[in-house]
Order: structure tokens, then C-alpha cells, then sequence
């Protein structure tokens, strides 16, 4: 594994071009693709998080791209530089993740029909939900999959997941399904204070996210909608299925931490049991939910936990 501690993560790589993919109804999606280096080791297609961008995942996107992989990543639909399908430009909306999974699944078989194999799909957080939900139901088809702290359940109340959404049910009913369903800060477009305790101990790399977002404020998001929650449970349900995971006949490796507080840990220690391929890649107090843009030792850990992984899984095609 290559480590590029002299890139600008302020600035798009000189090997990478960002262009616009159009899903079949005509939404525009942004993405981003770093040619592949010779010799060509395959491809990964990264997907990031609720209300995140690929411009903070530059830095591993890149160091895959220096160890010979073609890379690409891309943003959800209504968010970042893809539009918005809320009331605002700040709130995350979406009519159901079913959305999601169409979108990637139309992107996998157009970007797979365009790079060299072997193809690898890798997500974070939302991103790695929607993973995993299309491969539950096979609208992809990776040789490996990597998760990055995947909402595979949410942090919050011990209670059974009917119950959280039955109330998300109700919230949703009883106003705007697209009004936002916590609040960002006092003052709109400031980020909330105790944010950055919630996503990574490096405070340059969460500098990181600041600069890009004054930079392109496009970028710029803040809570999911009402609409957005009660569906992330209702799809949290299909992962959650007698026989789903169970179902999934691809290498998987899950990177969670214990001290995660936006998704859940034990969620993704099930997922790694549940899993005919699973494997968990575990941290604690070291780390916060962003795994990959931690401080150096722990996300150093971590890309060596994957270039490792994908090694033993995803070898090179023969020529």
C-alpha cells in the first residue's frame, strides 16, 4: 500500500477528472475517476456517506489509485454536487432508498462495462447501507466489498427496531416529510459545535471538510429530512431480514469502531457474523466514525487492514 503523506487534500488530484453521469431519468450525479495506472490491478467504485462528498475521501482514493487501481467515486442523488430533492438546500430528502439503490445499481453496469476487473465496491457510513442493500438484492455484483463504519443500524435508543419506526412513521406523518428531523446550529450554515467529536480525532482533516464546503458550497448539507429517517428504517428492515445477509456470497470487510456514535457498532458485529464472507476489522476509543480520515496511525491501520484484504480476495485478472 502506497501512503501519499505529501498530497494536497485541498486540491483534485492532477490524475483525476470530475464529470457528470446522468442516471436514466435524466438526474445529473457528479462523480470523479482516476485513470487507471499501469500495470492495472482493477477497479474500485467508492460511494460516501449521508449528506458527504468524495472531496473528503480524496487523500484514499487516491493512495488506491497510486497502488494501481482504477478509482471512481460518485455522489448520492440530492446531495452534494448532485442536486437536492428536498425543500431546502441544506435538508436530506429522499422518496425511499430504493432511489438509491436504482441509481447504483444503473452506475455499477455502465462504470463496470468501462474499467478493467476484478470491479470492487466500497462505501461509507449510508454509502455502505446502500452496498450492501444492493447486494442483498443483487442488483450488483462486486468480487469484494469494503465497508467503512456502514449504517447498518443507527446509534440511538435501545429499542427494537419496529418500534424506532413506528415513531419515525408517526414524525413523518404529522408534517412535511421533508422539514429536517433535528437541528443543524442556532445559525443557518454553521456547523454544529460538538460535530467534529462525532467524526475524527484529526483536527486538519476536519479542516479538510471546511475548506471544501467555503470552497464549493454546493457541498454544504446539514440534517436528513423526517422522510429520510423513517425510510433509512424501513430499509434497515430489509437488511435486517430473516435470511438476507445470509444470502450475500461475497467477501465483505467491515471497518467499525466501538466508539462510533452516529451508526451502530453491534450492528456491525451482527452483519460480520451474519455474513457467509464477512469479516470485521474492529477499533475502539482510537477511533470515531470516520475510519479513513482519522489520525495517521488509525487509518493507517485501517488502509493496510483493506490493501490486505482485497489481496487475498480480489487478485489481479490475468492478462
Amino acid at each position: 500500500m502506497t501512503i501519499n503523506k505529501a498530497m494536497d487534500r485541498r486540491a483534485i488530484p492532477k490524475a483525476a477528472s470530475e464529470t457528470i453521469w446522468r442516471a436514466p431519468d435524466g438526474h445529473k450525479l457528479r462523480r470523479i475517476d482516476w485513470a487507471a495506472s499501469a500495470p492495472d490491478r482493477g477497479s474500485i467504485l467508492f460511494l460516501p456517506g449521508r449528506g458527504d462528498n468524495y472531496e473528503k475521501y480524496l487523500e484514499s482514493l487516491d493512495e488506491w489509485h497510486r497502488d494501481g487501481w482504477r478509482v471512481t467515486a460518485a455522489d448520492w442523488r440530492g446531495q452534494a454536487g448532485s442536486g437536492r430533492l428536498g425543500n431546502d438546500e441544506v435538508t436530506g430528502h429522499i422518496d425511499d432508498f430504493a432511489t438509491w439503490v436504482d441509481d447504483l445499481a444503473h452506475f455499477w453496469e455502465a462504470w463496470k462495462a468501462e474499467t478493467p476487473g476484478p470491479h470492487v465496491l466500497a462505501g461509507h457510513s449510508m454509502g455502505g447501507h446502500l452496498v450492501m442493500r444492493a447486494l442483498i438484492e443483487r442488483r450488483v455484483d462486486p468480487v469484494a466489498a469494503v465497508l467503512s463504519a456502514p449504517m447498518l443500524g443507527m446509534a440511538g435508543p435501545p429499542l427494537p427496531l419496529a418500534i424506532l419506526h413506528g415513531a419515525a412513521k408517526l414524525m413523518r406523518g404529522i408534517g412535511d416529510e421533508a422539514r429536517p428531523a433535528w437541528k443543524w446550529s442556532e445559525k443557518p450554515g454553521e456547523m454544529p459545535a460538538r460535530r467534529r467529536e462525532l467524526l475524527t480525532h484529526d483536527d486538519d482533516r476536519y479542516e479538510d471538510e471546511l475548506w471544501w464546503r467555503e470552497h464549493r458550497p454546493e457541498l454544504v448539507m446539514g440534517p436528513g429530512s423526517w422522510g429520510w429517517v423513517e425510510r433509512a428504517y424501513a430499509s434497515t428492515r430489509v437488511l435486517e431480514a430473516a435470511g438476507a445477509m445470509e444470502g450475500v456470497d461475497v467477501p465483505i470487510q467491515i471497518l467499525s469502531t466501538s466508539e462510533d456514535k452516529l451508526v451502530s457498532h453491534a450492528a456491525c458485529e451482527r452483519a460480520a457474523a451474519r455474513l457467509p464472507k464477512g469479516e470485521l476489522v474492529a477499533f475502539g476509543p482510537e477511533a470515531r466514525h470516520e475510519i479513513l480520515r482519522e489520525v495517521d496511525d488509525v487509518r493507517g491501520r485501517a488502509m493496510q487492514s483493506v490493501a490486505e484484504f482485497l489481496d487475498r480476495v480480489a487478485p489481479k485478472a490475468s492478462s
